[in-house]
């Protein structure tokens, strides 16, 4: 079993829900020397979050915008957390609901991911700055 660690910097994203696949794709080409394993994707943060979902159409990623913006609303009367602004606390929930952690099959020296597939990053906050993502690759 051999294990492969990157830990790496996203370019500031607007906010909404963002392809990252191709980013961590080229961020731990070593996974090319793995026949059987597994990816995993952890992003450091609590006001963004990742998931795998439809990686064509662009509007499913904004339609997951305007879901996600409509369950958990900036204008909630009942939030007390509000120091760094009306987007925080309903970013650190909105985390909470996508997750932090990603896990991908490997096979035969690609991540397995279906068709039409991909890594989202869902940026929760107006300015969210870049974010780290830690990546680690293990296989045989």
């Amino acid at each position: 079993m051999r294990f492969f660690q990157k830990h790496i910097s996203l370019q500031p994203y607007r906010r909404g829900f963002h392809l990252i696949t191709d980013e961590v794709e080229a961020a731990i080409p070593e996974i090319k020397g793995i026949q059987e394993g597994s990816l995993q994707v952890f992003i450091q943060h609590t006001s963004a979050g990742l998931t795998i979902n439809e990686n064509a159409d662009p509007t499913v990623r904004k339609d997951f915008e305007t879901f996600i913006n409509d369950m958990v609303s900036e204008s909630y009367p009942r939030f007390i957390h509000t120091y760094e602004g009306p987007d925080d606390m309903p970013a650190h929930i909105k985390s909470s609901v996508f997750g932090c952690t990603v896990n991908i099959p490997i096979s035969r020296g690609k991540l397995a991911l279906g068709t039409w597939q991909g890594i989202y990053l869902g940026e929760f906050r107006n300015y969210g700055g870049p974010r780290k993502l830690v990546i680690t690759a293990m296989g045989n």
